[in-house]
């Protein structure tokens, strides 16, 4: 993260994973929890779909702020393609 700008990660748009003791990135299926950090909304995911949608609407959900970006509406784009490539590298 070095010299990376932090107002790229305001933290409205921020969220905790918590990954099922038996989920193997590499292998699949993904399932655990995700929190919203700002408004504590929690959802529990059994695929990377269910994931994926809930993370885009919460984001959806919350208001932009100053501290936001343009293009930061495709977070959870990027998400699943680091994802995609993390188990491809491995």
């Amino acid at each position: 993260m070095g010299g990376e700008d932090l107002r790229a990660l305001p933290i409205r748009r921020a969220f905790v994973v918590q990954l099922h003791a038996e989920t193997d990135l590499a292998q699949g299926p993904i399932r655990g929890r995700v929190e919203h950090v700002v408004s504590g909304q929690a959802a529990r995911f059994q695929t990377l779909e269910e994931l994926l949608a809930f993370l885009s609407r919460t984001l959806q959900a919350v208001p932009p702020g100053e501290d936001d970006l343009p293009g930061a509406d495709t977070a959870s784009g990027h998400l699943a393609q680091w994802i995609g490539d993390q188990a491809a590298s491995t």
